[in-house]
């Protein structure tokens, strides 16, 4: 058994830990980044097939993905499979309702890239891999938090001990160490399950990113991109109730493939070809603080949202980010890295963000899971108003943009 001593310690080897750790790297801190599971070691094998893509994928901002330059991940993402897209098609699958956007609109040339979770995992890894003072502990699970005068402490589940001025969560929705440490959280079931593959569609996406909003739950095609053919794939992203989940997953893939094409529309012909499906329950769950003394959360350690809008890893990216900068400043005040005063102004920096991105796709739900005539004439009547106020339009997109 051994005992080392951190400057930081990140709990989770995800995205926004990664992200966390990859942000550090040109700080003079030490840093251990631990993952209880193995880490592959080798960049993911790319194919150019219905199978050949993750079917976790993210829409990364704009300023993600300025984020993700500057930590030195997106340098080592093929650009075959960037999936920017440069609109967006909204419509109410219950009315004649709908909104478009344009990355023209705000003098861009997308307004984001859809890009496959384990390529950004492996572009921030490979950032971190690079860095001097970071220590990637993979097959490390933790078995207990400790708390004492001097700072947390976790302890190993192979006897070791590692210290550090802070502990960072990242460890995911179902976080141990928030647990642990008796964070408190507010949380309750959307009463969805989200449904994800890759498909292959008969037209090509046009660059757009396409979301039909259903009365069981809005249908999402992410354009994805790839070296053989950029145009055909799709990452789907169909949220619907529990019930209707379990029916679609025990579909054949000719069945499914039908259902999807006419629950879409047929907005980009047929469906074609089905990856393996995945599904999972939505859950929303936010900590009522992000902050202990020595300890801190980011990413779904302290938010979960509804994958609608496609801005939960955003939002883990932007308390990444804020948490550097934060730590950055308490290194040229000589502050101690884990005072409470240092992290509150990581808090407040995010915590108001978080909730109104939360608030807003709450109410986008209920909005459109609305079978009252007056209601739906209302969200119809609104997006119609509403795509025509350009002003308007283009401040939203450059608040979803980030910029």
């Amino acid at each position: 058994m051994s005992s080392v001593d951190y400057d930081v310690i990140i709990v989770g080897a995800g995205l926004a830990g990664a992200a966390l750790a990859a942000a550090l790297a040109p700080l003079p801190l030490t840093v251990a980044v631990i993952e209880a599971k193995s880490i592959a070691k080798d960049w993911p094998e790319l194919q150019d097939d219905i199978d050949g893509f993750d079917p976790r994928v993210s829409a990364i901002t704009e300023a993600s993905r300025r984020f993700l330059e500057q930590a030195g991940a997106w340098e080592s993402l093929p650009d075959a499979r960037l999936g920017a897209y440069r609109h967006m098609h909204v419509w109410d699958g219950e009315g004649t309702g709908f909104v478009d956007f344009d990355a023209m609109d705000v003098s861009e040339l997308s307004l984001g890239n859809i890009v496959e979770n384990r390529l950004l995992n492996a572009g921030l890894l490979k950032a971190i891999n690079k860095a001097r003072r970071i220590d990637l502990l993979d097959n490390s699970p933790v078995s207990a938090l400790k708390r004492s005068g001097i700072g947390p402490t976790l302890v190993m589940e192979n006897g070791d001990t590692l210290s550090a001025q802070l502990i960072v969560a990242a460890d995911g929705a179902m976080s141990r160490i928030r647990d642990w440490a008796g964070f408190r959280t507010r949380e309750w079931d959307y009463g969805h399950h989200a449904l994800v593959c890759t498909v292959r569609h008969e037209q090509p996406h046009q660059a757009t990113a396409w979301q039909r909003f259903l009365p069981t739950g809005p249908l999402a095609f992410l354009p994805l991109s790839c070296e053989a053919d950029s145009n055909h794939y799709s990452s789907i992203v169909w949220s619907t109730k529990p019930d209707h989940a379990a029916g679609l997953m025990a579909m054949n893939d000719g069945d499914f493939n039908a259902a999807l094409s006419e629950a879409f529309e047929y907005k980009l012909g047929a469906v074609t070809e089905a990856s393996r499906r995945f599904s999972f329950p939505l859950r929303q769950r936010h900590a009522k603080d992000y902050v202990q003394d020595g300890l801190a959360l980011i990413g779904d350690a302290a938010h979960s949202i509804h994958p609608l809008a496609g801005q939960g890893i955003n939002l883990g990216f932007a308390d990444a980010q804020a948490l550097a900068t934060e730590l950055e400043r308490a290194l040229e005040k000589s502050l101690p890295l884990g005072d409470l005063a240092v992290l509150e102004r990581y808090q407040r920096r995010r915590k108001g963000d978080n909730l109104g991105m939360m608030a807003a796709m709450e109410g986008f739900k209920h909005l459109f899971e609305a079978p009252a005539l007056p209601l739906r004439w209302l969200r119809n009547t609104g997006m119609h108003v509403f795509n025509k106020a350009e002003p308007l339009k283009r401040q939203i997109i450059k608040q979803a943009m980030g910029l």
